[in-house]
Formats: C-alpha cells, structure tokens, sequence
C-alpha cells in the first residue's frame, strides 16, 4: 500500500455554511481541488441556505485557540486563512494566537506561515456584517500579521478611507491600504464593480502594482467567490508558490468556477468548486 506523506496542509479559520456554499465548507472544496490537505479552525456556526442566513451562533474564543493548536502542533501547516471571524473577541483571539505561533515557536513546523486574511467585514452588496469594534480589532490586531488582504470594494474603503467607484480608485486605495496599514501586500476585488472595472482585481505589495484581468462571468450563482478566492490563493501559498504566482492561479479557478456555478436552491447557488467532475458527468 502508498502512503503520501508530503502532501501540503492549508489551515481555514471561519465560519461553517449549513448551505456549503460558503465558509469552511468552501474553502476545505477548495484546498482539494489544488490537492491540499485541509484543515478548520471553526469560529461560528450558521444555519444558511441560498435565501440567507437565518441564525448564526459564535464559538467561545478558547476554543477557537484550541482547534487553531491542536491542528498546528500536530499536523503543521503551510499557509492559513481566515474568513468570517464574527466578533471583536474571536479576532483577538486569533490574532493572539497566531501571533504566538509565529513569533515564539522555536519548531519551524508548529508555526503558522502564510496568512491570507479575507476581512469578511462587508458583503460585495455593501452590508455590513461586523460591528464597528470587530472591525477596529481586525485592522488593529490581525491585519498586521497577513501576508496578504483580499478585501471587496466596499471593505477597501472602509480601511483605505476613501470612496471607490473606478479602477483608478481601487489603485489608489491598494497604495493606501499597503501604507497605511503596512502590509505586505493587498488584493483589492473589483467583483462589485461595474463597466471596466468588473471582475478586475488590483495586486500591490508595496513594489508592484498589477492589473489583474479575466473575462467576466454572468451569473446570480456567485456565493462564496470572496472565501474560494483567498482559499485558493492559500492552496497555492501552500504548494510553494509566490505571491502573485498564488493570486493568478486562484483568479483563474474563480473564474473558471463560475462558469461551472450551481443553480441549486431557490436564491443565490454556489460556485462550482468540482467543476471537472461536473463536466465529466455532464
């Protein structure tokens, strides 16, 4: 019998989508995909379908520590990701946490490496889904410890401070957010943006700014883009590719993703995280 014993391992830190469009569920799909291991630290639990979220319920912090440990100490990862982090008490929580594992761990694999922070603050329709305190702890506490900030139009403008309605906006606030907020680099998403801006991302890391293009897809089946995106882009961190390498491939999978999308349920359906098994079934 094989036995595979380097296969890389990606960590998800967010919330789990009862729907699975979304969340964990979206991002472990995805981690499979790119033929990564992948593992969950869970930090809410909804009840959601593709009509909405009716009920969510928060994780106590000290088990959100526990589950990040427990995965970390054993196992090890390659890259992390977090995405909906719900309350002021579970970023700090995580933030403390992977603070600790990156700057104290004398073993270089019981550390954590490689954050893809997905801000989760904002929808792309532009509700805000974190009260004003969560907000400031993740600018404040863990935003500071990514490798990279995948934010949508509307979370762009909220860190940056400034309005954003055309690519030269979301330029400007990608030179702010990497000053300001001294980041290593940002991925500011132009899915909510309309005529020439639609579908374009802007990358910066603070020395080169790119234009990142794909023709756009239109289609109402579009949940969970946002996690599959930094999922993806953590998938590929964890395989040992560059920055910007990690960015293209995991646009291109979104993409190509939202063609595959599913029209399940009775509102908005996920996208098609396996599209080619879809396609070979098709």
């Amino acid at each position: 019998m094989s036995q595979i014993s380097n296969v890389p391992v990606a960590l998800t830190i967010a919330g789990s989508d009862s729907g699975g469009g979304a969340g964990i569920q979206a991002d472990l799909r995805t981690f499979a995909f790119h033929c990564v291991h992948g593992t969950s630290a869970i930090t809410c639990i909804t009840a959601q379908n593709t009509l909405g979220v009716n009920r969510v319920d928060a994780m106590s912090k000290t088990m959100v520590k526990a589950q990040i440990e427990a995965v970390v100490k054993d196992i090890g990862v390659q890259a992390v990701k977090t995405g909906m982090l719900l309350n002021e008490e579970i970023i700090i929580a995580v933030a403390e946490k992977i603070e600790t594992l990156q700057i104290s761990s004398n073993i270089p694999q019981n550390s954590i490496p490689q954050l893809v922070l997905d801000p989760v603050m904002v929808s792309r329709t532009g509700a805000q889904l974190i009260d004003n305190n969560a907000v400031k702890a993740l600018q404040e506490r863990l935003i500071p410890l990514s490798e990279i900030v995948t934010p949508n139009r509307y979370e762009a403008q909220i860190l940056s401070g400034i309005e954003i309605n055309s690519l030269e906006d979301m330029k400007n606030a990608a030179y702010i957010l990497v000053d300001k907020l001294t980041l290593k680099a940002v991925l500011v998403k132009g899915g909510g943006m309309s005529e020439n801006a639609l579908g374009v991302d802007i990358f910066f890391d603070g020395d080169t700014i790119k234009v990142l293009r794909t023709e756009p897809v239109y289609t109402k089946h579009t949940h969970g883009t946002g996690c599959t995106l930094s999922a993806a882009i953590a998938a590929n961190l964890a395989k040992g590719e560059n920055l910007l390498t990690s960015v293209e491939k995991a646009k291109k999978y979104v993409t190509t993703a939202l063609k595959s999308s599913l029209a399940i349920g009775h509102g908005q359906g996920p996208v098609g995280h396996f599209f080619p098994l879809l396609r070979k079934e098709e």
